[in-house]
C-alpha cells in the first residue's frame, strides 16, 4: 500500500509523459497534473517518508511537517494557477520546462536529507533557466547564460558546504546547522542567500526574470527565491546578520525600482524587496518572525505571480513592455487593470487584501523583538512599494499619455488565472484566520486592530499624494540601470577561458586517473558492497550524458533548434536522478 505519493514527483513524472501529447489532450493534462499534485497536498499526513541507507549514511526523501506543508501548498497552488495562464501555449518544451522546475522546487520542500535538497536545487536551476531561454531571442540566450553560470556557481558551493558539513556532524539529515561558523555554514549560506537575491548576489534576478516568455515569468517570480525563503527558515532561523540583510534587501529593490523603465524588470526588483522581509524575519528567529516570512511568502507568490500576469497580458497584447512605449490601455483591457490593482493593492498591504495580514506579522515582530530601526527601514520600503507597483506602473501602463494602441483582453485563460489569482489575494485579506491555521507555530496575532488600519492608511494616503504632487518628475525615462551584473557580465569571458581550458583539461586528468587507477585499487580492497553501490552510481552517472541526448534529439521532433534540445537535456538529466533514487531506496 503506497502511504505517500511525492507531488514533486508527479510533476517530474509528469514532465515525461508531455512530448507524447498535442493538442487539448496536452491542455487536459495540464490541469490534470497540478491538480492530482494538489490532491496530495491535500490528504498528507505529517511524518518522514522514503527513508534509505546509503554508504552508511540515512538519508529521507520526504520530511513533512508544517513548515513543508504551508510551501506545498502555496506551491501547488500556484502551479495550478500558472498552468491555466499557459494553456494557450503551444510550445510543448516550455511547458515541460515549467513541471520540471515546479517538480524540482517541490523536491527540495520535502527533502528531509541534503542530497534529496542538492538534486532538487540543480534541476530547479537548470528548468528555470530553460523558461529564459525559451524567449528566443538574443538578450534572453545571453541573460540565460547568465543566471545559469550564477545558479551553477550557487550550487557548487551547496555541494561543497554540505560534504564539509556531513563530515562535521556525521549526518547528512537536513536541518538546522547550528551557530557554527565554519566553512560549511557559511557555503551553505552563500548559496541560499544567492538564490534568496540578497544583495549584492541579486542581479540575476532582475537580469534574466524580464527577458523570459510571459508564461515563463509568472513560474520565475514563485519558486526560487521562496525554495530559499523555505531553506533558510530550516537552516538559519535566528541568523542576525539576516535580520540586515533582509532589511537593506527591502530598501534596495525599491530604489532600483525608482529608475526602472521596462515594467517587468520594475516587478522583479520588488521581488527583492519584498523577499527582503521575508529574510528578516528569519534573521529575527522568533515564532512571529518565522510565521511571517512562511505567511509571507505564501502570499507574495500569489499577489506577484498576478502582478506579472498582468504585465505579461499586456506584452502578449502589444509587444511591447517599456513603461514610455505604454498609456491608456485602459480603454481596451478594463479587467486586465482591475485584476493587476488588485495584485498592486495586494502587495502595498492595503487592509483586506493579502499583504496586510503577512507583511505587517514581520514588522510587528521586529517591533516585538526591540528592533526600531529594522521597523523604520521595512516601512520605508512599504511606502515605496506602493509608489511604484501601487501607482507608477499602473499609471503609465494602463493610463497617464496615450500610446496609441487599442488592444483587445487577454485569452480567456489568462484573465481565468488571474482571477483565481486575485480572489486569493482578497480572501486571504478578509479571512487571515485560514493561512494562519497552517502556518508551523500558533499564530497569536491581530493585524485588523484600529491603530494598524490608521497607520497603514495614513502611509498609503501620503504616499500617492506625494505621486500626484510629483508626477512630473517621476516620468520613466529610456535608459538603462546597471546593478552588480556589471561585474560578472564584463567577467564572464574571462570566467569561460578558465573553464574551457585549465579546468577541463585538469578534470580530463583526474577522469583518466580515477577511471584507469582508483576502480581497480577499490575492486582489490574496498568493501564489495560499497564498491558495488558506488558503481551503481557512476553506472547511473554516466549514463545522464547518453540519456540526456537521446532525450534531446527526440525533443527536436517536437520543436527544432537548440532550445529544445536543452529540455531533452533536462529530461535526460530527470530520469537519471530518478532511476538512481529508486536503485538506491529499493536495493
Amino acid at each position: 500500500m503506497i502511504d505517500w505519493i511525492h507531488p514533486g514527483l508527479i510533476f517530474l513524472v509528469g514532465a515525461l509523459v508531455l512530448p507524447a501529447l498535442k493538442g487539448r489532450s496536452q491542455q487536459i493534462w495540464l490541469l490534470v497534473v497540478p491538480l492530482a499534485a494538489l490532491a496530495s497536498v491535500a490528504t498528507m499526513t505529517e511524518g518522514d517518508y522514503g527513508a534509505f541507507t546509503f554508504i552508511g549514511q540515512n538519508l529521507l526523501i520526504g520530511k513533512v511537517d508544517k513548515l513543508a506543508l504551508v510551501f506545498a501548498w502555496v506551491f501547488t497552488i500556484m502551479a495550478v494557477i500558472g498552468l491555466v495562464y499557459s494553456l494557450h501555449v503551444r510550445n510543448t518544451a516550455q511547458h515541460i520546462g515549467a513541471f520540471l522546475y515546479i517538480g524540482s522546487a517541490l523536491t527540495v520542500v520535502f527533502a528531509g536529507d541534503w542530497f534529496t535538497l542538492l538534486v532538487g536545487w540543480e534541476i530547479m536551476a537548470f528548468a528555470s533557466a530553460y523558461l529564459v531561454f525559451a524567449a528566443n531571442t538574443v538578450s534572453a540566450t545571453r541573460a540565460g547564460m547568465r543566471y545559469l553560470m550564477v545558479h551553477i556557481t550557487g550550487g557548487v558551493l551547496l555541494l561543497g558546504g554540505i560534504i564539509l558539513h556531513g563530515q562535521e556532524t556525521g549526518s547528512y539529515l537536513f536541518g538546522p546547522i547550528g551557530e557554527t561558523g565554519g566553512l560549511a555554514y557559511t557555503l551553505i549560506l552563500i548559496a541560499f542567500i544567492i538564490n534568496a537575491a540578497v544583495p549584492p548576489l541579486n542581479a540575476w534576478l532582475t537580469d534574466a526574470y524580464p527577458e523570459a516568455t510571459v508564461t515563463g515569468a509568472v513560474f520565475l517570480s514563485a519558486f526560487t527565491t521562496k525554495t530559499a525563503i523555505y531553506v533558510l527558515i530550516r537552516a538559519y532561523p535566528g541568523t542576525e546578520l539576516l535580520v540586515w540583510l533582509g532589511a537593506v534587501m527591502a530598501l534596495y529593490g525599491v530604489i532600483y525600482a525608482v529608475l526602472e523603465n521596462d515594467c517587468r524588470r520594475l516587478l522583479a526588483y520588488h521581488i527583492v524587496s519584498q523577499v527582503g522581509y521575508m529574510v528578516a524575519g528569519v534573521g529575527i528567529g522568533t515564532e512571529m518572525a518565522l510565521n511571517g516570512s512562511a505567511s509571507h511568502a505564501f502570499a507574495h507568490i500569489i499577489y506577484k505571480g498576478l502582478l506579472f500576469m498582468g504585465a505579461g497580458a499586456v506584452i502578449h497584447m502589444t509587444g511591447r513592455r517599456k513603461l514610455t512605449e505604454l498609456g491608456g490601455l485602459y480603454r481596451t483591457m478594463p479587467l486586465t487593470v482591475v485584476l493587476y490593482m488588485i495584485g498592486a493593492f495586494a502587495i502595498s498591504a492595503f487592509p483586506l487584501f493579502s499583504g496586510f495580514v503577512t507583511k505587517s506579522m514581520v514588522v510587528a515582530a521586529a517591533g516585538g523583538d526591540h528592533r526600531a530601526a529594522i521597523v523604520l527601514m521595512l516601512t520605508i520600503a512599504s511606502s515605496g512599494t506602493f509608489l511604484h507597483t501601487g501607482l507608477k506602473l499602473p499609471y503609465y501602463m494602463f493610463f497617464g499619455k496615450d500610446c496609441g494602441l487599442r488592444p483587445s483582453e487577454p485569452p480567456a485563460n489568462m484573465l481565468a488565472a488571474m482571477s483565481i489569482a486575485a480572489i486569493l489575494c482578497i480572501g486571504i485579506g478578509v479571512l487571515p484566520g485560514v493561512l494562519y491555521g497552517l502556518l508551523p507555530y500558533p499564530v497569536d496575532y491581530h493585524p485588523y486592530s484600529g491603530y494598524h488600519i490608521t497607520e497603514s492608511l495614513s502611509l498609503l494616503m501620503f504616499t500617492a499624494l506625494g505621486f500626484f504632487l510629483f508626477l512630473k518628475y517621476l516620468d520613466p525615462e529610456r535608459t538603462i540601470s546597471l546593478d552588480t551584473d556589471w561585474f560578472y557580465r564584463r567577467g564572464a569571458g574571462l570566467f569561460m577561458w578558465i573553464a574551457s581550458r585549465p579546468i577541463a583539461r585538469w578534470e580530463q586528468m583526474i577522469s583518466g586517473i580515477s577511471d584507469t587507477v582508483i576502480w581497480r585499487s577499490l575492486n582489490f580492497t574496498a568493501n564489495v558492497s560499497l564498491v558495488s553501490d558506488l558503481k551503481v552510481v557512476d553506472a547511473i552517472v554516466n549514463g545522464v550524458a547518453r540519456t540526456a541526448l537521446r532525450c534531446g534529439a527526440a525533443m527536436r521532433k517536437v520543436q527544432s533548434g537548440v532550445v529544445s534540445h536543452y529540455a531533452g537535456a533536462m529530461i535526460g538529466g530527470v530520469l537519471a536522478c530518478i532511476a538512481l533514487y529508486v536503485a538506491l531506496w529499493t536495493g
